[in-house]
Parts: C-alpha cells; structure tokens; sequence
C-alpha cells in the first residue's frame, strides 16, 4: 500500500459508501420480514379454524377427551380426571365385560350431577366447545364398567357377598372402592338382546343399572347408546394410566359359563331331537322309494 491511501488495486472507496451499500443491502431483508410476519397473523385465524375443524373430526368419529365429574367411579376414576374414548374399538371388536364405557343418558337416565343451563348462546357455544374437548361435563354423558352380556345372569349376591355373573363370582377387589361392598341392593337379572348391565367402581354413590331396574331393560342399556371405550387416563399428567380389563373378568370358568349360556338352547334341542326321531323309527312305517 502507498502513502496516499491507494492500493494496488486502484483508489479505494471511502468508508461512507461502504456504510450506505451495507444499509442498502439490509433495507430489503427488514422489509421482508415484516411482510412474513403479517402475513403470519393473517393466516393465524385460518389455521386455527382448520385445527378445530381437524379436532371436531377426530373426536366425532375416531377419539373423544372425557371430563369425570362424578364419585362414581372411584378409584378407578376421580372427579376432574380426563379420560380418552376409543370409538372405533367397538367396530372392530365385540364389547367385554370389564370395559369402561361412555354411553348417553339422554331421554331415560337423569344426570348425576346438576348442570346449570347456559344463560346465553355465547356461553352456550362456548360450553358445547368445552364439551367436546373434555374440558367441561357432558350432562347426559354417563361412564360405567360393563358387568353383564347379553344372555347374562347377573346376581347379587353369593353366601360371600360377590356378584356373580351366570354363577361365577367375581373378585372385584382390583378396582372396587376401598370398604365398599360389591351391591348394597340384592338383584337378579337376565340381560336382554342388545342391551349392557353397567355398575360404578364406587358402588355406594354410583346410579347405575341398580337403579333403574323400573326402566325398559330392567336397567341395562342399550348397546348402541355406547360411545366408546374408556382406555386411558391422560389428565391429571401424574395420575395418567391404562384402563385395562381387569383379570377377574378373563376367568376361563366365566368365560366357559358364557358358552354354555348360549349354547344350552341348541344343546336341549338336540337333546330334544334324539327321542322324537327314535320314536319315529320304531313305531313310524318306513316307506320304500320304488327303484327304476
């Protein structure tokens, strides 16, 4: 480099113009930002109402968030509690005795708690949105555990206090509310066609198939009231677990007993055929098809 500042590469340019180019530069790249967050904010309401359309969709067809209001089904389920409900399970498979089940009350059971009615359609709007999501109860929305099939006997109780269902009793100590008894109201029902006895873990403050021995179904309902199955807990984040059927209700003796409920009509009707085709041989007169 020479005294005067000049480079070998010719004269060079001053520091000012070296500021401008670099603000210049930097103009445009300002502005685009800009740009790209407004438009951010303009298509913030378009996403949340796509996210909501997306969450209607699943929940109406595929999963639901539950909120749990209720003792009833203590302790298995606590007041406050959120619980996610399979609703297609049940395309797929055949309920079970054992399942946790969201059903509708509407028309026929009252609601277990008492629901004031929205003063507004705001808030009337806003409370059908809660309930959607599991955030507020559904009034009519009631959640049990399945105690009895259709074709089932179920019967309180056994010289041991224990439900029994077609003559097998049932240890329900896994989940039934701790001093709790099994029933406090001495029942025997056969299930009908289509229909579900239903019974809470807290026996003592549960409305269930118990008290509605009066309704059409001597208090099962009906199959396709089901919303879907109860399969985990994910609210509370430290009380989040499974939901699985308990192993009182995999015991081959039930499971045997089921079998032998349904399939004792066929049985006495082959039992039934045997004499009367007997009788026919002995005392009937066998006719003789001519041969050609």
């Amino acid at each position: 480099m020479t005294s005067d500042g000049q480079g070998a590469g010719g004269p060079r340019r001053p520091v000012e113009d070296e500021v401008d180019v670099v603000a210049e530069d930097t103009k445009p790249a300002a502005k685009g930002g800009k740009e790209k967050k407004g438009s951010f904010w303009r298509e913030l309401p378009v996403l949340v109402v796509v996210a909501l359309l997306l969450a209607l969709i699943i929940k109406s067809f595929v999963v639901q968030a539950f909120y749990i209001p209720s003792e009833s089904m203590e302790n298995t389920l606590l007041v406050n509690d959120r619980v996610l409900v399979n609703k297609l399970v049940y395309h797929t498979r055949e309920i079970e005795r054992g399942d946790i089940v969201v059903f509708s009350g509407v028309d026929s059971w009252a609601s277990e708690i008492n629901v004031p009615e929205p003063s507004n359609p705001v808030s009337g709007f806003f409370r059908w949105v809660g309930t959607a999501f599991g955030v507020v109860p559904g009034e009519k929305d009631y959640i049990k555990r399945v105690i009895g099939l259709p074709g089932d006997t179920v019967k309180c109780c056994d010289p041991q206090g224990r439900i029994t269902v077609n003559g097998v009793p049932l240890d329900e100590k896994a989940y039934l509310y701790p001093d709790d008894q099994p029933s406090q109201k001495f029942f025997e029902i056969k299930v009908e066609k289509d229909r579900l006895w239903v019974m809470g873990d807290h026996r003592s403050v549960s409305l269930d198939s118990r008290s509605h021995q009066g309704d059409p179904g001597g208090g099962a309902i009906p199959k396709d009231s089901v919303v879907g199955r109860a399969f985990v807990v994910v609210w509370p984040l430290g009380r989040a677990t499974t939901l699985p059927i308990p192993d009182t209700f995999t015991q081959p003796a039930l499971k045997a007993a089921a079998l032998a409920e349904s399939t004792s009509p066929l049985l006495l009707g082959f039992a039934g055929a045997f004499p009367l085709v007997t009788l026919r041989r002995r005392y009937l007169p066998r006719t003789r098809v001519p041969t050609l």
